[in-house]
């Protein structure tokens, strides 16, 4: 196993676009690193570049304490995953496994046993004799991380491997993948636009945008402390409400009401003029609920309710607004880089999957202003986090959950 430093990485192509520009990210050893960002935001550019499918135009790539720019994929002791498998259909279960053990001219014993502990770990044993044509998708990709495995590689790459699942097998293959990782212990980079794979896999998290990297931090702190507009929309389901807003004194001004903040909150936004506060479906309740931790009337506002979608365990309720043009052309421009996730002019609120609340109701809804988020228009910056903190690169011990038993 070994460690993967990223330094001051760009890609350029032809016409001069950098895919990736001055990236730095260091992964430990043993670290499960996720870059996650819409279509065309470099990530598999960037994967690419680990595993030296493309040319790096400058900056410095190390595996281990070796830089590897000018080294050969072959040379790099790196195992990749594919979205498409890439298996040999002529081949059976065995022979795809086996496959890269056999260009590297290993014996048949060692073969033998290397591609029988990787079935049983995968639990592909009853299978080996098949073709890939008889297997299913998941099957499919768990014959894909055999062939990893079996290579003693000092990091897994994994490029977008479960999308072409139903989610349903998506669900399973993530927590098969979560748990070979953590047995193995091996250094892992894996790259998708799901950010539900993200958030559940992996220790830490590089946001991308065009290239950019908008913020390094674990999965908690990405959804607790975005660094930006594009990542506090990008980083949760439903996605985070954004609202036009002011500040006089502690007092924040939204379209509903007005609500109470906590004074550093106000210290920070203060004199900044128009913002957009932003605020996660869970931080409203229907003011008397139990999760209206506030039985005063403090932060609470009416409004009435447009449309309600019950989910069985929840409720979400959407309550449309009016936004000021400088608000709503940040909004748009942030739904177009978020690769198509809407982001409206509606407040989205998580009920309890017990309300009683129907379309066209007035209701009192409280808000817990403790986790209001406030963005500047104009950078998208979000004033009320320390960025140095919220992109901080925790101690290895500090991201990761204790390996498993065995």
């Amino acid at each position: 196993m070994a460690s993967i430093t990223m330094k001051n990485i760009v890609k350029q192509y032809g016409d001069g676009f950098p895919a990736v520009n001055d990236v730095t990210i260091d992964v430990a050893d043993g670290e499960f690193m996720i870059l996650v960002g819409p279509s065309g935001c470099g990530k598999s550019t960037l994967l690419r570049m680990i595993v030296g499918l493309e040319d790096i135009t400058s900056g410095d790539m190390l595996i281990g304490d070796k830089r590897v720019n000018d080294l050969a994929p072959r040379d790099r002791k790196l195992a990749m995953v594919f979205q498409n498998y890439a298996l040999y259909p002529h081949l059976s279960v065995y022979e795809n496994i086996a496959f890269p053990l056999r260009l590297a001219g290993a014996p048949d014993k060692e073969v033998d046993e290397k591609v029988r502990a990787a079935a049983e770990t995968l639990e592909l044993n009853e299978h080996l004799e098949r073709k890939p044509a008889n297997l299913s998708g998941g099957q499919r990709q768990r014959v894909a991380m055999g062939r990893a495995i079996v290579r003693d590689a000092d990091a897994f790459l994994f490029d977008e491997p479960l999308s072409n699942l139903d989610a349903k097998l998506r669900g399973q293959m993530r927590t098969e993948i979560s748990r070979l990782q953590k047995r193995l212990g091996i250094t892992t980079v894996y790259v998708t636009h799901d950010q539900i794979e993200a958030m559940t896999l992996g220790h830490r998290v590089a946001v991308l945008k065009r290239g950019i990297l908008q913020q390094l931090a674990t999965p908690r702190e990405l959804y607790d402390n975005p660094a930006n507009l594009f990542v506090a929309g990008f980083i949760g389901s439903p996605p985070m409400n954004f609202m036009p807003a002011t500040v006089e004194g502690t007092t924040l001004k939204l379209p509903f009401g007005e609500v109470e903040i906590p004074a550093e909150k106000a210290r920070k936004a203060a004199g900044k003029g128009l913002l957009i506060a932003g605020v996660r479906p869970e931080s409203f309740a229907e003011a008397g609920a139990a999760n209206a931790r506030d039985v005063s009337e403090a932060n609470t506002f009416e409004a009435t309710i447009d449309v309600v979608e019950w989910l069985g365990n929840e409720t979400y309720a959407y309550v449309p607004f009016e936004a000021p043009p400088e608000v709503q052309r940040q909004l748009e421009q942030l739904e177009q880089e978020l690769d198509g996730e809407t982001v409206r002019t509606q407040l989205v609120i998580t009920l309890d999957g017990g309300s009683a609340v129907q379309a066209g109701d007035r209701i009192k809804i409280w808000m817990d202003a403790a986790k209001v988020h406030l963005f500047d228009p104009a950078t998208s910056e979000n004033l009320t986090v320390d960025l140095e903190q919220a992109g901080r690169i925790p101690a290895l011990h500090d991201a990761m959950p204790a390996a498993a038993d065995g």
